[in-house]
């Protein structure tokens, strides 16, 4: 059958189309190729073109004939070809093959080498290009000059993927690449030594990969490559975790199990040889887990015949459909899922189930995230709420609702009188969701347009956004994954603000400024309500701080809330705020050189940061402090050893200022290395310096009526405690001889008694002295100056501790009388005891309290002069003595009582019982202040923030000088009879009415009846407990008031 001329020119004409194609496609996917010039015997010299996929013969007609084999060459005449050929005759054969390359440097990614017009990308791909030409031209054979083209930047330090056109796959770069090597480091760009591969991108796997699947990958070695296989996932060694890897024993194939959206990155395969390593590499995405909602699981619908809604919902993009068993339902299709129409029997009411599932995906079944049902119980029961996506209900009962058009989430209903109310909605507009999903399998090349697509969003939808807490805290993840993301490299200034359209969209501080607007501070309330924890507002700030920490190029950026700057400093640094209502100053006074900086200033952060500090972080109690100035961020590249920051407060009712910074280790408040220097009372400023670089603001307090009441009682109870105390000395100096001696014998268990009392007073009557000195200090000075406060501080640290081990000798003196009646010590071990226990464990504890604590000011609180406890728990160095001693002096006083009530219980009568009654009262009330109980008290204040609390601690510890006075001394037997005696004494000199014999008989018919009543039998508190429990010895419990 003959061919006409058109078919045969139509034949002709498809052929080129199709080779025409054919050729394109080799020609983008860069496959290597080789070049014959053949000469024919009807015309000039033809080509043929062979490629991995095979040899094209071009003829001069225009028709190209594949040939897959290149010996085929030497038999070309065997072909069938259209045309006959006489002879064959190859003039010369040029191979070209086009090598993929990658090139590994020393530094940091930068977002702004992801995009190939970015001034930063085409700066380096121009180094490169230039000095590869250069060193390849000169020392790689069969290189073909100016071939060499950077394709893409990839993250991993900084890989460079490029091309070069060569005369060979199997070339010798050694000598080439240690020049290049050379000449880049002399440009600054240094290079690892593992710096070259040749590398190839391929499929390991096609398609979409879904969680939990396995994904097996295949490396295949080509023929110019033989050598040993290794993995690297993400840079990592896989093979070190065979929880999630396996390898075969070749290692030619990695195997993924159970693969998950953290699985997504760049997968190499690495074949060692000679030269360079061959690699090929894939990046691979997992496809998010699909969440779908189908609102509650089990649900009630009335049995009348009567239409209900059944939703399905599913995030991912994926497409879902309903079914019932193995049949597909009809559903309608919305923009936010799907809807099935099911009408409910009007009689034999059943139970069905529903099943909402993933459609198109048969191979995903298996897995439970790929479906999801609903259990509908048809009843003809009574019911109090009835809506047709909710179904019935009855009073208390709660049902899950699908969030309005154009939301995601879920609300959650509960049936009241009302009907179905919403108690709690979760709704994320559908947008910022999508971007919540993508979030989760972001590339850090890709964050630059993500970042975009966010900014948009949350100018498209500012009002919706900062009402809406479940949008603030989907935005607040955003960025705290975003700073996770770009820890491994750096972000450019697009990130941060990016040209669209001639209009400028700032990404990064417009997405915060939105979301700590004044509109949305409301909304943060109810994010923070109830939370004592790291939560919401603090991964915003870590989020803040960690991207602000990778920001290169030098810019600035204002927006209504925030001002961040970037820029270049040297020498000295100082920025003021533009952002109204601030005028927050951050001065950098001196620099060791040049480097960059970072400040971002926040009007709105302290409405919404929490204001814990660590001092009262595990504390029950409520922090009365609130942060009253801008938050700032500074970031500096170089060690700062000294920021200066000028705070404009906010609430002028506030005082006791502090500087301090965010310490996310200790996730509270840190005063650590900062400190308060001048404070403006007139301009309302508050001058802080700090030693380190981070987040910072100030602390303040108020000024409170529950403060002044308790400074009020703190200073009256304390003068009237010295005014006693000196009274008390001057008592005991004047009777010292009469209650220490019995006619003219000393009694040495009232000699140390006095001796006790006498250094309680002496070290509670300076200690005194000094807290008013101390008060004194922090009045003028504050923040406290550690060189003025220190030798206040030491002691007031020694005799508030002296005070406590005298009354800890006290104690034990008691205990040594009442429990071992036949063991006698001297006078002289007592007194050495005594005194070593009385001022040198004191002396001790304060001196290795100082030794401790000592430089970088963590000896004396910045609040007061007095132990510090936020930097160095100083204070813990007089608490754990003086709480030690309370509770040892507590034992001491339950064992004292204990013998008192066996004694008097014993044979007593009614009217006995009724004495040791008023005899344990008394010994409790006088015992109490004179082995320092009172100060039992504290512990309370340290669990609750009750005024009552406080009055009680203040009035008993405060007022101690007076109990001192009153049952140490004035209402002791033997000091008022000595007094009675001395005053009557007087009496008689000065008026010469008695002889002195007649004074005597009359002081002695005074004592006659005080004796016989401190003669109580021994079934009454006899013996040495009698006398050492109610004759003086430590307060007249027995016989007198």
């Amino acid at each position: 059958m003959a061919i006409g001329g058109k078919t045969l020119k139509f034949l002709f004409g498809a052929m080129i189309a199709v080779l025409l194609i054919y050729e394109c496609a080799a020609e983008a996917l860069n496959f290597s190729e080789i070049s014959v010039d053949l000469q024919f015997s009807d015309g000039p010299a033809h080509h043929i073109r062979r490629r991995s996929t095979g040899m094209l013969l071009k003829y001069g007609s225009g028709i190209d004939v594949s040939v897959f084999d290149f010996a085929m060459v030497n038999n070309i005449t065997s072909i069938p070809l259209p045309y006959a050929l006489s002879s064959i005759n190859i003039l010369e054969v040029d191979m070209t093959t086009v090598i993929g390359m990658s090139l590994k440097m020393s530094q940091t990614f930068d977002t702004n080498l992801a995009d190939p017009n970015n001034p930063t990308f085409k700066d380096l791909s121009g180094k490169l290009e230039s000095s590869i030409d250069s060193s390849y031209s000169t020392y790689l054979k069969g290189y073909i000059s100016k071939s060499v083209k950077v394709n893409a930047f990839r993250p991993g330090s900084v890989l460079a993927d490029y091309t070069i056109s060569a005369t060979s796959n199997n070339l010798d770069f050694s000598t080439a690449n240690a020049d290049l090597s050379s000449s880049l480091q002399a440009q600054g760009i240094i290079l690892p030594a593992d710096a070259f591969a040749q590398s190839d991108q391929k499929d390991f796997t096609m398609g979409q990969v879904y969680p939990l699947q396995k994904l097996d990958l295949k490396c295949t070695q080509p023929d110019f490559v033989k050598g040993q296989i290794t993995w690297r996932v993400n840079n990592k060694d896989p093979a070190l975790d065979n929880t999630t890897y396996s390898l075969s024993s070749d290692n030619s194939t990695l195997t993924v199990k159970n693969i998950t959206e953290t699985d997504s990155g760049q997968y190499s395969c690495f074949i060692e040889r000679t030269t360079i390593p061959y690699i090929q590499w894939q990046n691979i995405v997992i496809k998010q887990r699909p969440t779908i909602n189908v609102g509650n699981d089990y649900r009630l619908l009335p049995c009348d015949g009567s239409s209900f809604l059944l939703k399905c919902s599913v995030d991912a993009g994926y497409n879902i459909e309903w079914v019932q068993g193995e049949t597909v339902q009809d559903s309608e299709n919305g923009p936010d899922g799907i809807t099935l129409n099911y009408t409910t029997p009007s009689e034999n009411c059943t139970e069905e189930t529903f099943t909402c599932r993933l459609k198109g995906l048969p191979q995903l079944l298996a897995y439970s995230y790929s479906q999801s049902r609903v259990t509908v119980k048809n009843t003809d029961q009574s019911y109090d709420c009835l809506n047709e996506e909710l179904g019935i209900g009855n009073i208390t009962n709660e049902s899950i609702g699908f969030c309005p058009t154009g939301t995601k989430g879920i609300i959650i209903y509960r049936c009241d009188l009302n009907g179905w109310t919403a108690i709690e909605e979760n709704c994320i507009l559908a947008v910022i969701s999508d971007l919540l999903s993508l979030i989760q399998t972001l590339q850090v090349e890709q964050i630059q347009d993500f970042m975009a697509n966010l900014s948009f969003a949350a100018e498209q939808n500012t009002i919706i956004i900062t009402q809406s807490a479940a949008i603030v805290r989907a935005i607040v993840d955003i960025l705290f994954k975003i700073a996770d993301l770009v820890q491994a490299i750096f972000i450019g200034q697009p990130v941060m603000k990016i040209s669209c359209f001639s209009f400028n969209f700032p990404e990064f501080p417009k997405i915060v400024d939105i979301a700590l607007s004044n509109e949305a501070i409301e909304t943060w309330k109810k994010l923070n309500n109830g939370n004592t924890t790291a939560n919401t507002n603090i991964r915003l700030l870590n989020a803040i701080e960690n991207i602000s920490e990778r920001l290169i190029n030098m810019f600035q950026i204002n927006q209504t809330y925030i001002q961040l700057i970037r820029t270049l400093v040297s020498n000295s640094f100082s920025v003021t705020s533009i952002l109204p209502n601030s005028t927050t100053e951050i001065v950098i006074p001196q620099l060791p050189e040049m480097t960059t900086a970072t400040i971002l200033i926040f009007t709105t952060l302290d409405k919404i940061l929490p204001t814990r500090k660590i001092s009262n972080y595990n504390s029950s109690r409520e922090s009365d402090q609130l942060i009253n100035g801008d938050v700032v961020v500074v970031k500096v590249d170089k060690q700062v050893n000294n920021i200066s920051f000028a705070f404009g407060i906010t609430n002028q009712s506030l005082g006791n200022p502090q500087c301090v910074f965010w310490n996310f280790h200790l996730d509270a408040w840190d005063s650590t290395g900062c400190e308060v220097k001048q404070v403006g009372n007139d301009s309302g400023i508050i001058t802080c310096e700090c030693n380190h670089t981070t987040s910072f603001s100030i602390l303040m307090s108020p000024f409170d009526i529950d403060r002044l009441v308790l400074a009020y009682i703190t200073y009256i109870g304390v003068s009237i405690s010295m005014a006693s105390l000196i009274l008390c000395l001057i008592i005991e100096a004047i009777v010292w001889k009469s209650v220490t001696s019995t006619r003219g014998v000393r009694n040495d268990t009232s000699y140390i008694r006095h001796v006790s009392l006498v250094n309680i007073a002496m070290s509670l009557l300076i200690a005194n002295i000094c807290f008013f000195i101390e008060a004194a200090i922090s009045d003028e000075d504050m923040p406290t100056h550690a060189d003025r406060c220190s030798p206040v501080v030491f002691f007031m640290h020694f005799f508030y501790l002296a005070l406590f081990f005298w009354m800890l000798i006290s104690g034990m003196l008691l205990l040594y009388m009442i429990v071992m009646v036949f063991f006698h010590l001297s006078i002289i071990i007592m007194m050495i005891i005594a005194f070593t226990v009385g001022y040198g464990a004191p002396l001790l504890i304060a001196a290795i309290t100082v030794a401790s604590t000592a430089g970088a000011q963590n000896y004396v609180s910045k609040q007061a002069c007095w132990l510090n406890w936020d930097e160095s728990r100083a204070l813990l160095a007089f608490v754990i003595p003086a709480l030690t001693i309370v509770a040892i002096n507590l034992v001491v006083l339950v064992v004292v009582l204990y013998k008192m009530l066996r004694r008097g219980v014993v044979g007593a009568t009614q009217t006995d019982e009724k004495r040791t009654f008023f005899v344990v009262v008394r010994c409790v009330a006088f015992l109490t202040p004179l082995f320092g109980l009172t100060w039992g008290f504290g512990i309370g204040t340290m669990v609750s923030r009750k005024l009552g609390v406080h009055v009680v601690f203040t009035l008993l510890n405060s007022f101690q000088g007076l109990f001192v006075l009153l049952f140490g001394t004035i209402l002791d037997s033997k000091v008022r009879e000595s007094l009675r005696g001395k005053l009557l004494l007087e009496k008689i000199t000065s008026r010469f009415t008695k002889s002195t014999s007649e004074g005597a008989s009359s002081s002695a018919r005074q004592e006659t009846p005080q004796r016989n009543v401190n003669n109580v039998p021994d079934s009454h508190n006899s013996s040495r407990l009698a006398s050492v429990g109610t004759n003086g010895s430590y307060s007249d419990v027995d016989t007198q008031l």
